[in-house]
């Protein structure tokens, strides 16, 4: 069986390279020329955890190619993946001009071809509920007859960046989205070598699987909010929310995962698929008001840091130099897509603040936003000359563990704003620092001279 993924996207390049893993033949498409170039290479276009070894591997075994010809692909594919960017637009719709384009240009060659045999279309990328029906539709509107010539199939992807690879190896579940037996054998055969340890393949209509995938993330990011909200009143009642999260997570109810308070979530999921749940609701005349909580507490969550440092300087930061730790939305990745960090930047420079800012992975895409406007340093110790005060704003390991007499050689003042909840207050204290944390007790001893 030959696969293709269109789109070399994070999502794209992971399904395509661990799929190719697996001993599949893939054929990545992608219309940027330069990133297939690199990727015929060996070499991949995004940070993800053991993503590169397997790309190479798969490349040099020729299971794994690149090309930017979709008619190539369509031609020899079997199952084509659909791993097209959805962006949000103004009013947080989905768009789906990638998707609906290729399903265009997919269905005027097929029904060009004299002889005709059956192919599986795979929407994976994340699309709003009745986006199979819509591929579908532009298919027939071809020629091209559903269930003799092709299906569509929905089989939204559930990958944490980070350990992406690990994700999609060994998943807890797969969803497939089809209203045909037939596709649905054929993905059952994709992907059971993915399951064996017994995890299911879940397989329900289009419009569910659709709505599994932004229900699931809405509920993620409503976790989130959650926390933060509790972690907000810890602060005004004095209580500390990391006893708080644990005493509540150990309910196996609820659960641990997700209840970290911090700067909110970011990232290319959970933002964008909570405004097109909104969205959702709203061309259903429903009123959704759990969501626009989720979305509004997210985004008060990320002035925090800001207005913290704003009221320890006496209201203005002109003229004061910050240290910022994090610029990626999460630990092991290099996406700033929607990154908490990014909006606390902005701010930051928004009341004067001079910053030096390090992030171990994504320094190159955030000079591609603030240009100038920035200074890029090359390690986290560099941040720190002269400067009043460090901002952390994403939880990478060696922020966890640094060395603090060389932090204390070049920092001008002890004073640090925790966005991720990095240290023990105690801790800090002891050390004599200022520190700020999300709903704990605050270090506030005076140490700026």
């Amino acid at each position: 069986m030959h696969l293709a993924v269109i789109g070399t996207g994070y999502v794209g390049l992971v399904t395509g390279t661990c799929f190719a893993d697996t001993g599949f033949r893939v054929t990545c498409v992608d219309i940027d020329e330069n990133k297939v170039r690199i990727l015929r290479s060996g070499k991949a276009t995004i940070f993800e955890a053991g993503l590169e070894d397997l790309l190479q591997r798969s490349v040099r075994e020729h299971r794994l190619s690149f090309t930017t010809s979709l008619p190539d692909a369509a031609e020899i594919a079997d199952v084509l993946f659909l791993a097209l960017p959805t962006p949000p637009g103004a009013d947080g719709a989905a768009d789906l001009s990638f998707v609906l384009q290729v399903a265009d240009d997919l269905g005027a060659y097929w029904s060009a071809q004299k002889s005709r045999r059956y192919r599986v279309v795979v929407n994976k990328s994340t699309v709003p509920v009745g986006t199979a029906d819509k591929v579908r539709a532009r298919l027939e509107a071809q020629g091209l007859v559903a269930g003799e010539d092709f299906d569509v199939v929905s089989n939204p992807e559930f990958l944490r960046e980070g350990v992406a690879v690990a994700d999609f190896m060994k998943p807890e579940r797969v969803v497939v989205g089809t209203s045909s037996e037939r596709a649905a054998a054929i993905m059952r055969s994709i992907y059971e070598p993915f399951v064996r340890q017994g995890n299911p393949i879940l397989v329900m209509d289009e419009r569910s699987s659709e709505m599994t995938k932004y229900a699931a993330n809405s509920f993620l990011a409503m976790k989130v909010s959650f926390i933060n909200e509790v972690a907000n009143l810890c602060e005004k009642v004095g209580a500390n929310v990391d006893e708080v999260r644990v005493g509540i997570g150990l309910d196996s109810r609820i659960g641990n995962k997700f209840l970290y308070p911090g700067l909110g979530f970011g990232g290319s999921c959970f933002p964008k698929d909570v405004q097109a749940l909104r969205r959702t609701a709203e061309e259903y005349d429903y009123d959704f008001q759990l969501v626009d909580a989720v979305l509004s507490v997210n985004d008060r969550q990320q002035q925090k840091l800001p207005r913290w440092a704003a009221e320890r300087f006496g209201g203005s930061l002109e003229g004061r130099k910050l240290a910022v730790w994090g610029l990626a939305f999460k630990a092991k990745t290099d996406d700033i897509r929607e990154s908490p960090a990014l909006s606390v930047v902005r701010s930051l420079l928004d009341l004067g603040a001079e910053l030096t800012v390090f992030d171990p992975e994504a320094i190159d895409n955030t000079r591609r936003v603030f240009g100038d406007s920035l200074r890029y340093a090359g390690s986290m110790y560099e941040t720190l000359d002269g400067a009043d005060a460090i901002v952390i704003c994403t939880e990478w390991h060696e922020f966890r563990r640094p060395d603090w007499d060389e932090i204390d050689r070049r920092l001008a003042h002890r004073i640090i704003f925790d966005g991720r909840n990095l240290y023990k207050p105690s801790r800090m204290a002891e050390m004599g620092y200022e520190y700020y944390s999300v709903g704990r007790p605050h270090v506030t001893e005076d140490v700026l001279a």
